[in-house]
């Protein structure tokens, strides 16, 4: 039933037309008319129960900001989990008997298999937060009489983001990189044989049947390693944070002391051909990241599956071209050919007089493309989208022509 809101039924737009429906039902009228009243529906659509002017004062609820200590407790990029698959139905015991047939032999059918523990990539995941520490497949059913087989237990599947590595004690046993890509945790357990198997020349009436089998049980470690096209590299208060931020819609937090980020931001940008880049705000490293101080191993592992990288360098700083050769130190040192990838050397806060004094010196000492810009004023933001399309271009044709599909956002 339609619901009138106040201001329709007690405001001064009530329609003349209304106003002699309800004079003719007698709910106007001085009640001499035998008619009951009757609901009148005056607005055509069903879907609206108010009217435009409640409406008007109704306010979409802004989404609440998050925190970098509730993104910490969101993003997980580690879990380990205790996988088990469904036990097997038990075999059935059963003969056959039907008036005019008592002895007619055995008829329990096996039971069901159990359901399977299975990790799916899906891209809609970005944390393997969702993910419980235990999985257990559905149980198998009992088989039946006339030789009816019991129903497979139910897979269970888990939901775990793209670049998940499934690891079993120390040693990698799936690599989950593209959308829809699946593998099985945990096998169920066979079914049991009913009585009905067992039948033989021998043996014409057999009583024994088999029990199911128990699932596959296994302990593994999952382990995510943002899968995304480009990475910004750089030390901390480099200002990779407030980069990302001025060129896509991520809020990683900022503030004026180090290790403000504490966990991996994936922004997207927008082009107009509706092409959208990944670029990932990698906590800052330090010196000795690759022998794990500062969390540095935890930081780095994100790096391997970036596409190119961009070089964050705090031009304010005295000899802004140290931190480069650092950065490429620890790539280099945590894995061989990390460094050499494509990329592009950034040179931040170019709004400062002492960044204007390092940039020709940078330029100098760097053999890669230099590009000065100010993530906070927004200066030359336009040339790196420009040379961040360029590097996107240059990756989707290399992987083209090796026969493979790019990353796509």
């Amino acid at each position: 039933m339609a619901v009138l809101c106040g201001a329709a039924l007690g405001g001064s737009a009530l329609p003349a037309a209304a106003g002699a429906a309800l004079r003719r039902c007698g709910a106007g009228g001085s009640g001499r008319s035998p008619w009951k009243p009757v609901l009148l529906l005056l607005s055509p659509p069903a879907f609206s129960t108010t009217c435009s002017r409640c409406a008007k004062d109704r306010r979409l609820r802004a989404k609440r900001a998050i925190s970098e200590r509730q993104l910490t407790r969101y993003f997980v990029d580690q879990r380990k989990v205790h996988v088990v698959g469904g036990q097997g139905g038990g075999g059935g015991q059963s003969f056959y008997s039907e008036p005019r047939k008592i002895f007619g032999g055995p008829d329990g059918g096996n039971g069901g298999d159990g359901g399977h523990v299975i990790f799916k990539a899906d891209q809609q995941m970005k944390s393997l937060s969702s993910v419980f520490p235990f999985y257990q497949g559905s149980r198998g059913e009992r088989g039946g009489s006339k030789n009816c087989y019991g129903a497979n237990g139910a897979h269970v599947y888990v939901k775990v983001p793209l670049g998940t590595l499934v690891k079993e004690d120390g040693r990698v046993v799936a690599d989950l990189t593209q959308h829809g890509e699946e593998y099985v945790a945990a096998y169920g357990g066979a079914g049991g044989k009913g009585n009905r198997f067992f039948l033989s020349n021998e043996n014409r009436a057999p009583t024994f049947f088999t029990p199911g089998e128990p699932g596959q049980e296994r302990v593994l470690h999952l382990e995510l390693k943002t899968t995304a096209h480009a990475g910004l590299v750089g030390f901390p208060n480099a200002g990779k944070s407030s980069l990302l931020r001025a060129i896509s819609r991520a809020k990683p937090a900022v503030a004026a002391y180090p290790f403000t980020t504490l966990n991996p931001h994936v922004g997207i940008v927008h082009y107009q051909d509706y092409e959208q880049v990944a670029v990932a705000d990698i906590p800052g490293l330090i010196k000795g990241a690759h022998q794990n101080r500062g969390l540095g191993v935890a930081f780095l592992k994100h790096i391997e599956r970036c596409r190119f990288l961009l070089y964050v360098v705090d031009l304010s700083v005295p000899q802004p071209w140290m931190q480069l050769q650092d950065l490429k130190h620890e790539l280099e040192a945590y894995e061989k050919g990390l460094s050499e990838r494509p990329g592009v050397v950034i040179g931040n806060k170019i709004d400062l007089a002492q960044s204007r004094i390092n940039l020709p010196l940078l330029r100098e000492r760097v053999a890669e493309r230099v590009i000065a810009l100010s993530a906070l004023t927004g200066d030359n933001l336009e040339e790196l989208l420009s040379h961040l399309r360029e590097l996107y271009d240059t990756y989707v044709k290399t992987e083209q022509a090796r026969g493979q599909s790019p990353v796509k956002w």
